[in-house]
């Protein structure tokens, strides 16, 4: 099977719609085969989404940002800026039409980690981090999104307790000088680090 973290997967494209109802919102988007969490929203970004604190105005970027769960659903709910970045090219193109769709002003650029926002700031970066791709790949992205962080900007995160929670906070740690685990749920821990 095709790992979603692919650039270019050659999986056989299977586009469903799916309606996400969180915050209380209905909002319908489109997903695929050889995208993350590609049947619907995943528990983990469900749980970060019902979480995060965003500020007014805020300026997002959803590092990882897939078919567009977590932009699309602040921009619909919070009315805010984001700019999404992905790696896989099809999640990519589905989160661009998802945003669309869905009326949600952003950019979606296609690149690994923040290499593609080079000279950005936000006011805050989420990341539901790809775990099967390795921490090797993700726990770079924790330390360089700090300097992508405007004067009180957050990073929030997103990991299963048993997928490496301890030590993704003991990575936070090293790098912020504030580091809250804001929810412990359903198997699910979310980070906030400033």
């Amino acid at each position: 099977m095709e790992h979603y973290f692919t650039s270019v997967p050659n999986a056989r494209s299977e586009e469903q719609e799916v309606l996400l109802d969180v915050l209380g919102e209905e909002i319908r988007c489109t997903t695929d085969r050889a995208v993350f969490s590609g049947r619907g929203l995943d528990e983990g970004t469900r749980i970060l989404l019902e979480t995060v604190e965003v500020p007014r105005g805020a300026r997002i970027l959803d590092l990882g940002a897939g078919w567009g769960a977590i932009a699309v659903t602040l921009g619909v709910y919070y009315g805010c800026e984001v700019v999404c970045v992905e790696r896989n090219e099809r999640a990519a193109a589905l989160c661009a039409r998802n945003l669309q769709q869905n009326r949600v002003e952003g950019t979606v650029l296609v690149g690994d980690g923040l290499d593609p926002v080079a000279g950005q700031q936000f006011d805050l970066v989420l990341l539901n981090p790809p775990i099967r791709a390795g921490k090797a790949v993700y726990y770079p992205w924790l330390a360089a999104a700090r300097g992508h962080l405007l004067p009180n900007g957050a990073l929030w995160v997103v990991v299963r307790t048993n997928q490496g929670a301890k030590s993704l906070r003991r990575e936070l740690e090293a790098h912020y000088s504030d580091v809250r685990e804001v929810a412990i749920e359903r198997g699910y821990r979310v980070y906030c680090a400033r």
